[in-house]
């Protein structure tokens, strides 16, 4: 049996289209259309829509693609695609003034959401502008200092993400 390589189009019988991101001893690393990414035994059943040949290069797309993404998420202000959690997604939020006569506001928890993950990303932004300024040290602790309390306050926030390493911490 000879290898798909990474790049290599496939159709799978159950989760349809899909593209081979990585290829390990025990199995393929493949991103469907429709289902996401999945590892897959490299004996299954694969229909082969355009193969690429398999290389013996130790770094696979996924871990380039990576590499390249986190650094320009650290040198632009480029956000990463981060997930809200998914028994929030759809939910809104209702605001209830203390007045009685005033109406209540409706806010779609994904466009609040957006607005934190926003807030997160310009906090890191400005900590390596300041990071990277000629602000002397002690200035730039001190400033340091007060981003951190930032961090703090917004974990409350933490719940609405997917997963944990994107939440805030203090």
């Amino acid at each position: 049996m000879e290898l798909l390589g990474i790049g290599s189009r496939i159709k799978h019988a159950t989760f349809g289209a899909g593209v081979v991101i990585n290829v390990k001893s025990d199995g393929y690393e493949i991103t469907f259309i429709e289902d996401g990414t999945r590892k897959l035994k490299l004996e299954a059943e694969l229909e082969i829509i355009h193969k690429t040949p398999f290389s013996n290069d130790l770094v696979s797309l996924f871990d380039v693609e990576r590499s390249i993404t986190k650094i320009l998420q650290n040198w632009m202000d480029a956000t990463e695609i981060v997930p809200l959690g998914d028994k929030w997604k759809g939910g809104k939020m209702i605001l209830e003034p203390g007045k009685v006569g005033l109406s209540s506001k409706e806010i779609p928890v994904d466009t609040f959401f957006h607005k934190i993950v926003m807030m997160r990303d310009r906090l890191r932004v400005m900590e390596q502008k300041i990071n990277a300024s000629e602000l002397d040290d002690e200035t730039k602790v001190d400033i340091q200092q007060y981003i951190s309390r930032c961090y703090g306050s917004m974990t409350t926030f933490n719940i609405l993400f997917k997963e944990t390493d994107h939440q805030f911490k203090s």
